[in-house]
């Protein structure tokens, strides 16, 4: 029987279950939608059973194929989104829908946090509270739904959620917990000055699971999980991590300094650091497998979600639908620029503008459907500049080509587009499944498998170098970030 590692990758938008072989080249991957859906205007949640009966189905039909076709399941990793709030009491069913981490309920509760007290917890942890974040949304809860705290057992990521229904046991892990603000980065352990500045009772720590390394074997497949996926009684499952970390170890793109852009439904842009110093001003900073390094990322629900939004809305008025690639065709007939139309991405909100929101700027009555998709990708594209830049200003980043992953990878009009806006040159990663490849990694790893012959060999030709266009981006780039400015008044107005 050949042997293979099995990667869990649940995202805001679908879930994926991939197997890879001893040399961490992918053999099969299932994949189906996930159950998320707005509860109200700004408010994201999650059907908890739901999504595992989600998570489970594209696991047998993963061990299906395998065993069909003579491979045998080693061990297993889960990765997922983070952020969020995943409540389930003490028998570790769910005490109420999750709620999404592009969720924007509690914005007024970071809005009121004072800034002097938000540093100081900044330097320890990590992280800026955010709207989505796992400690603000409980304290939303503890005013609004002070019943379903009280009923809670433990407070778990989406990835702990699934984790949890395969090996019958709550269990955290150290690059989700540090990317949601809860663990002072130093000590490796859990912080109690992010739940004061939140005004959260210390009590209230009691829901906060063991902690785990990202390749530590916490579990194995309980009977229950084996019935429900296929997998095999006692597989080992490791505590797996983040989305944002699986996804540049699939990419091989985690030593110092090295960057990587994620194009999905959240725009993910980070940088490997060293760990030994002050954590970068950035929006979080995730502990990485490897002790001496951190990733410091700048995230935001304002990349590919943007373009679901955008093909969704033209759907609604096309006979035959528009998928996000006829939005992205539709975008290259246009020229750089999008004829003096601007989009800033941001129908989902942002963590660190209050109120924001998606925002058209300088329509008129000529432009038409094209030239709107040239904007929304534009401004997504813009995004993720911005972003980049402000991560440049407390961290070194390699002047060698930046790892580009996601949909603006796999599409060539969108990687060049990156390659003219953030003027300098991406490297498209075209891996289908990184963020599953990556945990899977993880999974050879714990239960010690040599993964050397898993390393990435760069391709030099699927390096994207920045065009002549850059020059029209370094003029709209000016621009987007005074709108950016200039927006932000309004938006509190708006919001208040």
């Amino acid at each position: 029987m050949k042997q293979c590692y099995i990667g869990v990758d649940v995202g805001l938008t679908s879930a994926k279950a991939g197997a890879f072989d001893e040399a961490g080249e992918e053999v099969r991957t299932f994949s189906a939608p996930n159950p998320r859906y707005a509860a109200a205007a700004g408010q994201q949640e999650i059907d908890m059973q739901l999504l595992w009966q989600v998570v489970a189905s594209v696991l047998s039909d993963l061990t299906s194929w395998l065993r069909e076709n003579g491979w045998t399941p080693v061990s297993l990793g889960v990765t997922a989104a983070g952020n969020g709030i995943y409540l389930v009491d003490e028998e570790l069913k769910p005490v109420r829908p999750a709620i999404a981490s592009n969720d924007n309920r509690a914005e007024a509760i970071v809005a009121n946090l004072d800034p002097h007290d938000v540093e100081g917890v900044r330097k320890i942890t990590g992280s800026v509270p955010w709207a989505g974040q796992p400690g603000v949304l409980l304290s939303w809860l503890v005013e609004n739904e002070p019943d379903s705290v009280e009923a809670a057992h433990h407070m778990l990521t989406c990835k702990d959620w699934v984790r949890t229904n395969l090996i019958g046991r709550a269990g955290a892990e150290v690059s989700d917990a540090s990317a949601c603000g809860l663990m002072s980065l130093e000590s490796r352990a859990y912080e109690a000055r992010h739940f004061d500045l939140l005004g959260l009772p210390r009590e209230l720590m009691r829901l906060l699971p063991p902690l785990a390394a990202s390749d530590e074997v916490v579990g194995t497949v309980t009977d229950v999980a084996a019935r429900e996926t296929g997998l095999p009684v006692g597989l080992p499952v490791v505590a797996g991590c983040l989305d944002c970390i699986a996804s540049p170890i699939g990419a091989g793109s985690i030593d110092e300094s090295e960057v990587t852009v994620i194009v999905g439904t959240w725009a993910i842009n980070s940088v490997t650091v060293p760990i030994d110093r002050e954590p970068p001003n950035v929006t979080l900073n995730a502990l990485l497998p490897t002790p001496s390094v951190m990733a410091a990322m700048e995230v935001a629900p304002t990349s590919a979600a943007s373009i679901e939004w955008f093909a969704s809305l033209m759907s609604s008025v096309a006979p035959d639908g528009v998928t996000p690639p006829q939005l992205l065709h539709a975008a290259s007939t246009v020229a750089a620029g999008a004829d003096g139309l601007m989009f800033l991405p941001f129908i989902h909100g942002a963590p660190e503008h209050f109120g924001a929101s998606g925002t058209f700027i300088g329509l008129k009555a000529h432009h038409g459907y094209h030239e709107m998709a040239r904007a929304v990708a534009e401004g997504i594209t813009q995004y993720h500049r911005h972003q980049l830049e402000r991560m440049s200003r407390t961290s070194v980043l390699t002047e060698g080509p930046w790892t580009l992953a996601g949909g603006g990878a796999r599409n060539a009009l969108w990687a060049q587009l990156f390659a003219d806006i953030v003027d300098h040159p991406v490297r498209r990663q075209l891996g289908t499944e990184l963020g599953a490849r990556g945990v899977a990694l993880l999974a050879a790893a714990g239960v010690g498998a040599d993964t050397a012959s898993w390393e990435i060999d760069p391709d030099p030709k699927l390096v994207v170098e920045p065009g002549p266009d850059r020059e029209i981006y370094r003029e709209q780039s000016r621009r987007f970030d005074k709108a950016i400015a200039a927006m932000s008044a309004v938006w509190t107005e708006i919001e208040s």
